[in-house]
């Protein structure tokens, strides 16, 4: 017996399913709980503030002290998933997001129990690191489930849920802040994800395809080899009519794991910085999402201060106000799968990466025009409902900014897409966590009109962006060393 020679058997023959090809019900019921997580994540963003009254009698400090909670779960939110997206491409998305939802969980109560404000900074950090992967990592879920032209709607979904998620967190901690203590935000979170984390453990199988075909090799190659104990082997036919016995081992031909899980990890953190400063694509998409993010967690201190100044709201009335911006998102996703169904249907839109950016060139002034209204209709003579419109409008805008980026980036930077997402992602949650701690005073030195239209002011510059692209991306990306080598 020749005991090297081995015939490679490509796994595809392996009567082997791509995650492309399941089910609509199977990727449902995968995506339905990612889309729950991205809710939860940024549930746990905007669920910290409301507990800032409590936190500052408690641990005698400034408010602007305990907001710092918030920049320190961006901040771990922002680099997490620098070095955890390259473990979930090499041993999969379930076991980093089961590891990850632990570290959730766990540190969730942390926050809840601690006696120390330094301790709640430390909790809100790993809290955030492990909440990264409810975000980023349903990204790629959907990415390794849906194939480009069918991942709008899974895409929009996600992005909805996400921005829901942000409203829902401040809008539910109100009541629990005012009825109760502001341990149990993060007593009630804790209850919730473990029950995520249960179902995520029990019932959504991996999806990574790589992973599964090195599991579905590894366990025929574990049946060749029982049989070659027992003296069972290939026998191939040689030239003078004899027979050669040889070892059949399947291969999962381009799954193989990386030489270097160092170097992988390395790489994933210097090749999105890279993107960063060398592709004016990925810097200028990346300021636009920062901003369209920060006023997100602006709208964390601002409404709470507006509506109980202003209006004279309790803690929970004012934090209810935060209804219309889910409400908002549901309506960002909504309209964003209409439009795409229509858009298909009818052959309006060319098949290029700026396609995807037509319809954000007129709705992302949304967002600038919500600013500017919710800056001036915040008066004692203007009904509180008009302002509260205009966090949905604003956020209608947000929403079309955050899909058109995951989008556009995904579709021109193809294999890079995820060290591009992950520049635009850090530069979003790390500015993002750095507004809330100057809110109160843009707003009371400025005034909020004033402070609204400098933020409009910003929002409608910024939204020249995709207009720029819309006209001269081709010719961008024709200068793009990335882009031409997908």
């Amino acid at each position: 017996m020749k005991a090297q020679n081995q015939i490679p058997i490509l796994y595809r023959d392996l009567n082997y399913v791509s995650p492309y090809n399941w089910s609509s019900f199977r990727k449902q019921w995968i995506c339905w709980p990612g889309f729950i997580a991205a809710c939860f994540a940024s549930y746990a963003a905007g669920s910290y503030s409301p507990g800032a009254g409590q936190m500052v009698d408690y641990w005698k400090i400034s408010r602007i002290a305990v907001l710092t909670g918030i920049t320190s779960f961006t901040c771990g939110f922002g680099l997490a998933p620098m070095i955890l997206a390259p473990l979930s491409e090499l041993h999969g998305r379930k076991p980093v997001f089961i590891a990850t939802g632990i570290l959730f969980v766990v540190c969730q109560v942390c926050s809840a129990v601690t006696r120390s404000f330094p301790g709640m900074i430390a909790a809100r950090f790993f809290a955030g690191a492990g909440s990264s992967t409810y975000s980023t990592m349903v990204g790629g879920l959907i990415a390794d489930l849906y194939r480009s032209e069918d991942i709008n709607t899974p895409m929009a979904l996600f992005s909805g849920t996400a921005l829901f998620g942000v409203g829902l967190g401040p809008l539910i901690s109100g009541f629990i802040a005012e009825y109760s203590s502001w341990r149990w935000i993060f007593y009630s979170q804790a209850i919730a994800n473990a029950l995520l984390v249960t179902f995520f453990i029990l019932f959504v199988p991996e999806t990574r395809e790589s992973v599964l075909a090195r599991q579905k090799v590894a366990v025929a190659n574990k049946l060749w080899e029982e049989k070659e104990q027992k003296g069972l082997f290939y026998e191939k036919p040689g030239a003078d009519g004899s027979t050669e016995k040889w070892r059949l081992r399947w291969k999962a031909d381009g799954c193989e794991k990386p030489t270097s899980i160092r170097d992988m990890i390395v790489k994933s953190l210097f090749r999105p910085f890279r993107l960063l400063f060398t592709e004016p694509v990925v810097f200028f998409f990346s300021l636009w999402a920062a901003f369209a993010w920060a006023v997100l967690y602006i709208a964390l201190a601002a409404v709470p201060l507006i509506f109980q100044d202003v209006y004279g709201f309790s803690l929970s009335r004012a934090n209810a106000v935060f209804a219309s911006m889910s409400i908002g998102a549901v309506m960002g996703t909504v309209m964003s799968i209409v439009q795409d169904k229509i858009a298909r249907r009818y052959k309006l839109l060319p098949d290029s990466p700026e396609s995807r950016l037509y319809f954000t060139c007129f709705e992302s002034l949304l967002l600038p025009a919500g600013l500017f209204m919710f800056g001036w209709a915040s008066r004692v003579d203007v009904h509180w409902i008009v302002p509260a419109i205009a966090i949905g409008i604003a956020t209608v805008g947000i929403f079309c900014v955050y899909l058109s980026v995951f989008n556009y980036l995904a579709d021109v930077y193809g294999t890079y897409a995820s060290s591009a997402i992950a520049a635009q992602s850090f530069c979003r949650n790390v500015v993002g966590g750095i507004f809330p701690l100057v809110t109160t005073q843009l707003f009371t030195n400025l005034g909020y009109g004033p402070a609204g239209s400098l933020l409009g002011a910003i929002g409608l510059l910024l939204s020249v962006v995709p207009w720029v692209l819309v006209f001269y991306g081709k010719t961008i990306r024709s200068k793009s060393k990335f882009a031409l080598d997908i």
